[in-house]
């Protein structure tokens, strides 16, 4: 009983369940789960698993990618704030206060707090130079 608790409470499990249920949904799809079409249905039932059908081959890939991703994302970030949580555990001192704020060490594509990067300098245009360049005739 721990060890499912342990498993539901998990931060991995809602976006691994969902794409479990993508991965049986699309299994069973393509080992025969639209077998009911072949059946002699009413029109209405028919319709019904049609549209069913549709909606679910619709959604289940963007909530598989989404549910990829959020894996992915929650996987880079434990990963990054191992060796930080390390460091601290071998000084002996706390983390401040929101050390491992989700935003600082989250993708900066995605993340709104992202700071300004500083623009990089012109290429060609050193300033401490003084050393005339040479000419057309000087330099062949």
């Amino acid at each position: 009983m721990e060890t499912l608790k342990k498993v539901v409470t998990n931060q991995y499990f809602p976006a691994g369940a969902v794409l479990t249920a993508v991965l049986l949904f699309w299994i069973v799809g393509l080992l025969g789960g639209l077998s009911l079409l072949n059946n002699n249905q009413p029109p209405l039932t028919t319709l019904t698993w049609m549209l069913f059908v549709y909606a679910s081959a619709v959604l289940t890939p963007l909530a598989g990618l989404l549910a990829a991703a959020d894996l992915i994302r929650r996987w880079r970030r434990n990963r990054a704030a191992a060796p930080a949580s390390a460091a601290f555990a071998a000084t002996g001192t706390e983390p401040a206060a929101g050390q491992f704020d989700e935003t600082a060490t989250s993708d900066p594509v995605t993340s709104c707090a992202s700071a300004p990067a500083e623009p990089a300098p012109p290429k060609g245009s050193a300033p401490g130079s003084t050393k005339p360049r040479p000419g057309r005739k000087e330099a062949a």
